[in-house]
């Protein structure tokens, strides 16, 4: 970690040598001279000792019994040899949590981490439900938050029984005896036996449904910097994702889907196509058309040669101005209500000022560094699918509408994410590969080009929010009203939980702030985009509450002519370990001291998924160029499971966030989504990207989610710390169109 723990609070090169021998020799160098590249997926030894040869992830779960193994839960298998295997519940796709899961049932289990294999757990909502979400799901951060308890009570359950089945065999009392290192002890008679000799009489024994957890002061694993159990076999390119996926017999789709959103396929000339070696069949469906062949090359040229007219539909109008035009009336409108506290229409009325304030945020692409794509072998009698996925049975689900096959004859066979971010929440993807696979009959791997996933996303919403305060003779706020405006996600995605027009998702953080307000209203206009569909994106509610709540909290503090951290310092009683990450980062930050024209610095606060969050941001603008100089973050996420994970995702969450708020909009013209690539939805370059210091504080709390606070509280800090350059207030992103049209 940057600054510790805060007790306060395959082709070769030149030279013959592959490019992989190359890059492995180059990242163990690296290793050894100081830090390393933490990437990928071969187990490192807890000690930091040599990391074993073997892969650590075994594949899938198999969910049929085995008399072989030992398996008093879901989530852990010990075979005969000893060798233990962990079911995660969750999917990695870079966050951690195939470390940060294994470790809280290692601690419990006694068993150290380089003992372990992974397996990916297979869809099932019965055994890897997260309440947290309704689901098998991953995502919102929850995935420790929803792991706490439960991973060590598994591993906390299999010990014990080994532990009794070891002590029946001895005929002493279980309580003489101790797990360690795999194995149980009996110190008194200086015996010893290990897990694998204790698998069929601890397989015969009464499951406990009360078993006592470690005390946090004799974790051994738990709380301590682990390296990633992945690294290796990503650094290696032995790790499976995907877009790795290699099966016998397998050909090759390229996809068109009609760019006009909610338009369909009319007619396709495929002459030339058919023309080009290594092309089999084309293949049409109903928004789009697909070329298969050989391999990928052939298929792309195939689908370039085809001749293609589109159904474009009413779509075809659809701008920009049009749906924002839609978003400012549906924004006159009385919403349903998220919080309602006091008289705010009296509290207005009886304020020394008032400033009313309207701030919009754009439609985002995910463009996850692995392109969507998806594998599927459709039969008569069953169906294989291969991909990455956040959401295991709902690709089973799809499986069953497009081949009308029973869920048991559906496989789904899990990988890690090159990124998530919400996008692999959603199974269009899987859908669109089946519709193909249908009419192919053998294995057939179907992957989009960039430019058909920037263009075919699911889009974070376009938000349009209205915000008001009044503020006493003191310049402190005695009335808030805020209204937010945009599509619900949740009313598609969970129709359970949109419940009398409110999308919780929405007006997370808005609805429930960490400000000491005495009267409020937030409400919640639900306005769809017509047909652009909408999506979580990593960060959800929080990332554009948090914009909007933090930018205009700092609006107030102007107004006010009060310092904004001062100001926030003092609405901020209530709620104190807000207060204390808000102390820790502005005291790293240097807040208070001189900086130099044309620089400025920017703070928020939040307290989203369960984590308390305070950045700060130095910036500086030339010429409407906005550079970030440096980040600091403190994080009160509650009780630590690994520091180094932690410190890894608010970093690559703060570098999302610069990414987003800098550069980032999907704009609509003719229906159609105008950018393409990397060219036109650009990504902060590597030497754009500030140093990034992170300074978590220690917590006896439940540990809270990690995966996205650093995004979501990035933007308002970066545009607050504009103002403090420029004297410009931005209510509207990405900043660089901003900036440049003020």
């Amino acid at each position: 970690m940057s600054q510790g723990l805060l007790d306060a609070q395959n082709g070769a090169t030149p030279g013959g040598v592959s490019r992989r021998t190359f890059l492995k020799f180059g990242i163990t160098v690296g290793a050894t001279a100081g830090g390393g590249l933490l990437l990928g997926f071969s187990l490192p030894a807890a000690s930091q000792g040599q990391q074993p040869a073997s892969s650590v992830i075994s594949g899938d779960a198999d969910e049929t019994p085995n008399s072989n193994l030992f398996e008093p839960n879901a989530f852990i298998q010990i075979d005969r040899s000893g060798k233990v295997a962990l079911v995660i519940p969750k999917v990695e796709m870079g966050q951690g949590i195939y470390t940060s899961i294994p470790m809280l049932i290692a601690e419990e289990l006694e068993v150290p981490l380089d003992s372990v294999t992974l397996k990916h757990a297979p869809p099932n909502e019965k055994l890897f439900m997260d309440p947290l979400l309704g689901g098998q799901l991953t995502g919102g951060s929850t995935s420790i938050r929803y792991a706490w308890e439960p991973m060590r009570r598994a591993g906390a359950t299999a010990r014990t029984m080994l532990v009794s089945a070891a002590a029946q065999q001895w005929q002493v009392d279980p309580s003489t005896c101790a797990a360690q290192g795999g194995m149980v002890t009996h110190a008194a008679s200086n015996r010893s036996i290990g897990y694998g000799d204790l698998v069929e009489a601890a397989s015969k024994l009464p499951v406990p449904q009360n078993v006592a957890l470690k005390n946090p002061k004799d974790f051994k694993i738990i709380g301590t910097p682990v390296k990633r159990l992945d690294s290796p076999e990503k650094v290696d390119g032995t790790a499976q994702f995907g877009l790795d996926v290699r099966v016998p017999d397998m050909v090759y789709a390229a996809i068109a889907t009609c760019p006009v959103f909610g338009g369909t396929l009319a007619s396709v000339d495929d002459t030339s196509a058919k023309k080009i070696p290594g092309v089999r069949q084309i293949v049409k469906f109903d928004n789009g058309v697909a070329v298969i062949g050989d391999h990928t090359w052939a298929a792309k040229r195939g689908l370039a040669a085809l001749a293609i007219t589109w159904n474009e539909g009413a779509g075809s109008t659809l701008s920009m101005k049009q749906i924002v035009a839609d978003l400012a009336d549906a924004a006159r409108r009385n919403g349903a209500v998220a919080r309602k506290e006091g008289d705010v229409n009296q509290a207005f009325s009886a304020a020394k000022n008032r400033i009313d304030a309207v701030y919009q945020q754009p439609f985002l692409a995910h463009a996850t560094m692995e392109p969507v794509n998806c594998t599927v072998h459709v039969r008569a009698d069953g169906c294989d699918v291969w991909l990455g996925t956040q959401v295991p049975t709902r690709i089973v689900d799809a499986a069953v509408k497009v081949t009308g096959l029973p869920a048991d004859k559906i496989v789904v066979h899990n990988h890690l994410l090159g990124g998530g971010f919400g996008r692999r929440l959603e199974f269009d993807m899987a859908t669109q590969a089946l519709k193909v696979g249908k009419q192919v009959g053998t294995p057939v791997k179907v992957v989009w080009t960039r430019e058909e996933d920037i263009q075919h996303d699911m889009y974070r919403p376009y938000y349009y929010d209205t915000i008001s305060a009044g503020l006493d003779a003191n310049g402190k706020p005695v009335a808030w009203q805020h209204r937010i405006v945009g599509s619900s996600i949740m009313a598609r995605f969970a129709p359970p939980a949109f419940k009398n027009g409110l999308d919780p998702d929405a007006v997370e953080v808005a609805s429930d702030l960490p400000y000491d307000l005495p009267n409020q209203l937030v409400d919640y206009v639900r306005q769809e985009p017509h047909a652009v569909p909408t999506a979580f994106w990593r960060g959800v509610g929080p990332t554009r509450s948090t914009f909007v709540v933090e930018s205009f909290i700092d609006e107030l503090a102007a107004q006010a002519k009060i310092d904004p951290v001062k100001y926030r310092r003092d609405l901020l009683g209530k709620t104190p370990r807000a207060r204390n990450v808000l102390d820790v980062a502005t005291q790293a930050a240097g807040w208070g001291s001189a900086v130099s024209q044309g620089h400025g610095r920017g703070v928020s606060v939040m307290h989203a998924f369960g984590s308390f969050f305070a950045m700060v941001v130095d910036v500086s603008v030339d010429q409407g160029e906005v550079s970030v100089n440096r980040v600091v973050c403190a994080v009160d996420c509650g009780m630590i499971v690994n520091p180094n994970t932690i410190e890894a995702q608010v970093q690559g969450g703060i570098i999302f966030g610069i990414t987003a708020a800098l550069y980032s909009e999907i704009t609509i013209k003719d229906g159609r989504v105008e950018q393409s690539n990397f060219t036109d939805y650009r990504m902060l370059r590597i030497d754009q990207t500030p140093p990034i210091d992170v300074h978590i504080v220690k917590s006896g709390e439940a540990p809270g989610g990690i995966g996205e606070p650093g995004t979501a509280a990035l933007a308002p800090a970066l545009t607050n710390a504009i103002f403090s350059a420029t004297g410009k207030r931005l209510r509207q992103l990405p900043v660089g169109t901003q900036l440049q049209s003020a």
